[in-house]
C-alpha cells in the first residue's frame, strides 16, 4: 500500500498535540493501550475503528474528560495535563461529543452561552454571531428555538456551531455526521477543510469511508484500544485501512460506494418480499399538530405488509420524528388511526404497543431507548424483566445468562452482561436496543428509526442482516433512515415525506435515486 504502516507516521511538521504511549483503563478493561500519535496543524486527522475500539475514549482523554493512567501528552510544545473539559476549552481545544451535551429546556443561544460568559448575558449579540456563523458554514439554526423542540440533526448542528464559535486551535469531532443529511455532511467536511487550512488541527472520528476519502489528510486505525495502522494517503489506502480495522477480508465491502459500506453484497440475500400480501401495520390519516397548530404530520396513510420492508425517506425535520413517536406511543396524534392487524392501537401506551407485538428502535436511544444507569442485561430485557422475577425478586443469574447469549448473537461488545449500559460505546448501545426489540416473542412489526446511526462498517451490515432475517419470518418492517443509499439497498419500496405529507412512493431501485431526491425537495414525480 502507498502510505499505510503498522504504527505512527513520522512527523512532517511540529505537532500541535502529541500523545505518547497513552493508556487508559476502566477497572480491568483496557480502553486504550500505549496509543501514540501526532496531530499536526493544517491537517484533518481521521480516527477509524470498530465500535468499542477506543475512539471515543481517545477523544475524551484529549478533551480532559478522562485522565490517562500512563503515558503523556504535549500540546503546543508543552506538557498537557488538562484538569477537565473547561481547562481544555481555555487552551483552545473544542469537542463535539458523540452524545449531545445540551440543556433541553433552554434555547439554542443560551446553550451556546452556557459556561462561556459570566455576568449579564448579551443574547442578541450572541444570536447575531450564531446566525452569521451558521450561514457561513451552511448549518442553519434558529437561535431562539428550544433544544427540546429540535430534531436530532438540528441538535447536532447546535453542538457543532457551539464549538466553532470558540475559534478552537484543535477541533475534535466524535462521529459528528452520524445524524446529518448528505448536504449537511458535505458542508461540515468543507468546514473541516477550511478550519485545517487556517493552520488549526482537526480530529474527525467517522465510520463513513466516503468521508475519509474526501476529507482526511491522515488516518489512524484503532483496534482493541491499540494503534494498528496509519496512513498518510488514506484515499488510496481505503481497502487496507478497513482490513486493519476489522482484521479480515473486505471483498464484500464496496469501498467506492457513496454509502457507509457496499451493502449490495448482501442485498436481499436471504429476503424476498412476500408474494402474498397480508397487511400488518396500517396507518390511516395520521395527523400531528404542534402547540401552534401547525401540522407536523398531515394525513399520513400507509400500509406495511408482512414480510415487507418499507423505507421512509426525507430531509430530517419533515415529520419522521413525529411519525415514530406516535407509533411508539410517546406522542398522542391529533387525528387518524393506527392498526396492527385488526387491533386499533391509536393512543395506546408504549407498554401496550410492545405487548401487541410492535418493536420500536428509537432515533434517540439515550432519551427513550435505554436506562443508562442499569446494566446491559437489564436493558436488553427491559420490556420483559417480569420473566426473570420470582416472588418479586429478580433472578439475576438467569437474566445475565440469557443476555450473554444475545450479546454473542448480536455481537454486543462489553465487559459482560452486568456492565453498566452507560459504559458501552454508542454503537454497542444501539445493537443492544435492536437486540431487545427484534427478539420480542410476538414480534409482528418492527419500526426502526435511524438503526445504523453511529455504527461501524461491519455493524451496519450485521444490523441489516438481522432486520432482513426478521422480515423473512414475516415481520413487517418500517425503516426510517436519513441514509438514502441504505434505504435503496435494503427496502422493498420507499415513501418520501415532505413537510409532513407523503410526496410520493416508488420501488427501492437505485435507478430511481434522482426521482426520490426530487421528491425529498418537494417536487412530485
Amino acid at each position: 500500500m502507498t502510505g499505510i504502516s503498522p504504527g505512527p507516521v513520522g512527523a512532517a511538521a511540529e505537532p500541535l498535540l502529541s500523545l505518547s504511549a497513552v493508556t487508559k483503563q476502566f477497572g480491568s478493561f483496557t480502553a486504550l493501550s500505549e496509543v501514540s500519535l501526532d496531530l499536526r496543524p493544517g491537517e484533518v486527522h481521521c480516527i477509524l475503528g470498530e465500535n468499542g475500539a477506543g475512539k471515543s475514549t481517545l477523544c475524551n482523554v484529549v478533551f480532559g474528560v478522562h485522565r490517562p493512567d500512563s503515558g503523556s501528552m504535549r500540546y503546543r510544545g508543552a506538557p498537557f495535563e488538562p484538569a477537565g473539559p473547561a481547562d481544555a476549552l481555555m487552551q483552545g481545544i473544542a469537542m463535539v461529543h458523540q452524545h449531545f451535551s445540551l440543556v433541553g429546556d433552554m434555547t439554542v443561544v443560551d446553550n451556546v452561552l452556557l459556561g462561556r460568559e459570566r455576568g449579564i448575558l448579551n443574547r442578541k449579540q450572541c444570536a447575531r454571531q450564531l446566525e452569521k456563523l451558521a450561514a457561513e458554514y451552511g448549518l442553519p439554526l434558529d437561535p431562539l428555538a428550544k433544544i427540546e423542540d429540535l430534531s436530532v440533526g438540528e441538535r447536532q448542528r447546535v453542538e457543532i456551531v457551539k464549538c466553532l464559535i470558540r475559534d478552537p486551535r484543535l477541533f475534535v469531532l466524535d462521529e459528528p455526521t452520524a445524524v446529518l443529511l448528505p448536504d449537511e455532511i458535505a458542508a461540515l467536511l468543507d468546514v473541516c477543510r477550511r478550519v485545517a487550512a487556517d493552520g488549526r488541527a482537526v480530529v474527525l472520528v467517522t465510520h463513513k469511508l466516503a468521508e475519509i476519502k474526501k476529507a482526511a489528510d491522515r488516518v489512524t486505525v484503532l483496534r482493541g484500544g491499540r494503534v494498528v495502522a496509519t496512513s498518510d494517503e488514506p484515499a488510496n489506502d481505503i481497502d487496507a485501512l478497513v482490513r486493519a480495522m476489522i482484521q479480515g477480508s473486505v471483498e464484500t465491502l464496496d469501498t467506492s460506494a457513496a454509502s457507509i459500506l457496499g451493502l449490495e453484497a448482501v442485498r436481499h440475500v436471504d429476503h424476498e418480499p412476500s408474494k402474498t400480501k397480508v397487511e400488518a401495520l396500517q396507518i390511516d390519516g395520521l395527523t400531528v399538530k404542534d402547540y401552534q397548530g401547525v401540522a407536523q404530520l398531515d394525513n399520513f396513510t400507509l400500509t406495511v405488509d408482512r414480510g415487507e420492508i418499507v423505507g421512509v425517506a426525507g430531509v430530517e425535520g419533515n415529520g419522521q420524528s413525529e411519525l415514530t413517536a406516535v407509533l411508539a406511543g410517546m406522542m398522542a396524534p391529533t387525528g387518524g388511526h393506527i392498526y396492527l392487524g385488526e387491533t386499533d392501537l391509536t393512543g395506546c401506551s408504549p407498554k401496550e404497543i410492545t405487548a401487541a407485538g410492535i418493536g420500536i428502535v428509537p432515533e434517540d436511544r439515550h432519551a427513550v431507548g435505554c436506562v443508562l444507569g442499569m446494566s446491559l442485561a437489564e436493558n436488553i430485557y427491559l420490556n420483559r424483566l417480569g420473566e426473570f422475577t420470582r416472588f418479586g425478586f429478580l433472578r439475576r443469574s438467569a437474566l445475565e445468562r440469557e443476555a450473554a447469549a444475545l450479546m454473542q448473537r448480536f455481537d454486543i461488545r462489553a465487559r459482560g452482561p452486568a456492565a453498566l449500559f452507560s459504559s458501552l460505546s454508542g454503537g454497542n448501545q444501539q445493537k443492544a436496543v435492536l437486540a431487545r426489540e427484534i427478539t420480542l416473542p410476538n414480534l409482528s412489526c418492527l419500526v426502526a428509526a435511524q438503526p445504523t446511526r453511529g455504527l461501524d462498517v461491519g455493524a451496519v451490515a450485521a444490523v441489516y442482516s438481522h432486520i432482513r432475517t426478521a422480515c423473512s419470518r414475516g415481520v413487517a418492517i418500517l425503516l426510517v433512515s436519513s441514509e438514502l443509499d441504505e434505504l435503496l439497498t435494503v427496502a422493498d419500496r420507499i415513501v418520501v415525506l415532505y413537510r409532513g405529507r407523503i410526496m410520493g412512493s416508488c420501488a427501492a431501485d437505485p435507478a430511481r435515486r434522482e426521482a426520490i431526491g426530487a421528491m425529498m425537495a418537494g417536487q412530485p414525480q
